[in-house]
């Protein structure tokens, strides 16, 4: 049977959508034209050209001819598929803004990494560096250890066997699975993470798992500061923090 050519296009362009998200998310070499075209057992000129469109669709982008990385629609498209909590999520991260004054995130684990999903509006004040779809580590990070919430000694070892904990992070980053360990032992009892330094120098990020209704870590909630401005009572950002997750939880799986 023929495939019509929309179809067909259709096809071509999602193999190149998750080919370029899968090589960002596994932190492999991102690839151009002739390399994807390679990779696909394409040809060259039809890979141009969809790559191009793709780029038009904000699907995909690249800088100055470039390796291809996913764009924003990729993440707003993404979204959509769980729309109830993370559209939520936008009036939450609003609301620890005007409560606080701290940048807020949510966020979801691929593996060792943390991928930001969505962001409040006030996130670009500190460098601007930080958009959905960018990837932190998952051990140095608060969003990141609130996502190991459940992680015992053994699940710790596991994910983390591999990981390479030289020059990652800021002054106060843990340097070895024996480190994490002792870093969520210490967190567990106050019932958040509190991470001073260990992914950026001057910043402290607080934060919870968001859980859904039977109890799995959907993502993470996080507020960050600059140690360099008042310090708010971190016991009520927290509670603040705790009510909203909840919040969100109760939201996954719901049809509006």
């Amino acid at each position: 049977m023929d495939v019509p050519s929309e179809a067909s296009s259709l096809a071509q362009g999602l193999r190149l959508v998750r080919l370029v998200a899968d090589r960002e998310k596994q932190g492999r070499q991102l690839l151009g034209v002739s390399q994807l075209a390679a990779e696909l057992d394409m040809e060259q000129s039809r890979v141009s050209r969809l790559a191009q469109e793709l780029c038009d669709l904000e699907l995909l982008e690249r800088e100055d001819r470039g390796p291809f990385r996913v764009g924003r629609r990729f993440f707003a498209l993404a979204g959509s598929l769980n729309r109830n909590w993370v559209q939520e999520s936008k009036a939450e991260l609003e609301e620890l803004v005007a409560g606080f004054g701290l940048r807020a995130r949510l966020s979801v684990r691929d593996e060792v990494r943390v991928q930001l999903l969505r962001s409040s509006s006030n996130n670009a004040a500190f460098g601007g560096f930080a958009k959905p779809g960018m990837v932190t580590p998952v051990w140095c990070t608060g969003a990141g250890r609130a996502l190991l919430w459940d992680h015992d000694a053994g699940a710790l070892d596991s994910l983390l066997k591999d990981v390479n904990f030289i020059g990652v992070g800021g002054p106060a980053a843990a340097h070895s699975r024996a480190e994490v360990q002792e870093l969520m032992a210490r967190d567990k009892p106050a019932g958040y993470v509190l991470a001073t330094e260990e992914y950026e120098h001057g910043v402290w990020e607080l934060a919870v798992p968001v859980r859904s209704a039977r109890g799995e870590i959907l993502a993470a909630l996080s507020v960050l500061g600059s140690r360099s401005g008042a310090e708010p009572d971190i016991a009520v950002v927290a509670d603040a923090l705790q009510a909203a997750s909840k919040r969100l939880g109760s939201a996954h799986g719901q049809v509006y």
